[in-house]
C-alpha cells in the first residue's frame, strides 16, 4: 500500500471534523471495552455469589445461624446474601417486639427484600445504557464523518480541471475509516448489551424466586408453635 494510503497517514491528514469523529469514536470504544470486561466480571460473581449462597441456605443450616455467619465474614456481601440479609434482618427485629402480629414480621422481611432487590438489579444494570448509546449512535456518528470526507473529496475534485482518482482517494479511504470506526465502536457494544441484558434478567429470576421461597420459610418459622 502507498504511504500516503496507510491508515496512520490518512488519520493524521484528515479534516479536523473527520479527526473529531475518529476521536469520538475511539474514546467511546475504549470506555465500552472498559464497561464489557468489568461487567462480566461483576456478572460472573454475581451468578457465583449465589451458586455457593443457595448451596449454604438450603443445607439446612439454621437461617439465624447462616445470618450471623454473613454478618461476621470478613468480604462485603452482595446478591442473594444481601437480600436474605436484609430480609431476616426485619423479620428477627418484628418477631422479638411484643404484640407483633407474625403476618406484619413476614410483610416486613417482604418490604426489606425488595429493596435490597432493587438495589442490587440497579447495580448490575450501571453502565448498560452507556453500552446501549455506544451501540446506536456509533454508526451515525460514524457516518457523519463519512458524509463528510467524501464532501471533501468532491470539492476538491471540482476545484481543478482535470480530475484523477489519486485526488480524491484521500478523501474517500477517510471517510471509509471513520465508517470502519463507528461500526468497532458498535459492534462489540451492541453485543455485550444484548448478552449481558439477558445474564441480569436471569439473575433478576433467580432472586425473585429465592425471595418467594424465603418468605414462604419465614411464613412457617413465624406461624410455627
Amino acid at each position: 500500500m502507498p504511504s500516503e494510503l496507510s491508515l496512520f497517514m490518512l488519520i493524521r491528514d484528515a479534516s479536523t471534523v473527520v479527526q473529531i469523529v475518529m476521536f469520538i469514536l475511539l474514546m467511546a470504544s475504549v470506555a465500552s471495552w472498559a464497561y464489557i470486561f468489568s461487567k462480566y466480571r461483576e456478572i460472573r460473581r454475581a451468578m457465583e455469589t449465589s451458586d455457593e449462597f443457595e448451596e449454604r441456605f438450603w443445607s439446612g443450616i439454621d437461617l439465624a445461624d447462616l445470618y450471623r455467619q454473613l454478618a461476621q465474614e470478613d468480604y462485603e456481601t452482595e446478591g442473594m446474601e444481601n437480600i436474605f440479609l436484609s430480609g431476616f434482618k426485619e423479620f428477627a427485629r418484628l418477631k422479638q417486639q411484643a404484640g407483633i402480629a407474625p403476618d406484619a414480621a413476614v410483610e416486613a422481611a417482604q418490604r426489606g427484600m425488595r429493596v435490597a432487590l432493587s438495589r442490587e438489579l440497579e447495580m448490575l444494570d450501571e453502565h448498560l445504557p452507556f453500552l446501549a448509546t455506544v451501540g446506536s449512535t456509533s454508526p451515525y456518528i460514524g457516518l457523519f464523518g463519512t458524509v463528510w470526507g467524501i464532501m471533501n473529496a468532491f470539492r476538491a475534485l471540482g476545484a481543478v480541471k482535470q480530475a484523477s482518482l489519486a485526488m480524491v482517494a484521500p478523501g474517500i479511504s477517510e471517510a471509509l475509516v471513520a465508517t470502519a470506526m463507528g461500526l468497532f465502536a458498535a459492534i462489540p457494544a451492541v453485543m455485550a448489551y444484548n448478552r449481558y441484558s439477558t445474564d441480569i434478567g436471569r439473575l433478576a429470576n433467580r432472586y425473585e424466586a429465592f425471595t418467594e421461597e424465603f418468605l414462604s420459610l419465614l411464613h412457617r418459622q413465624a406461624h410455627a408453635k
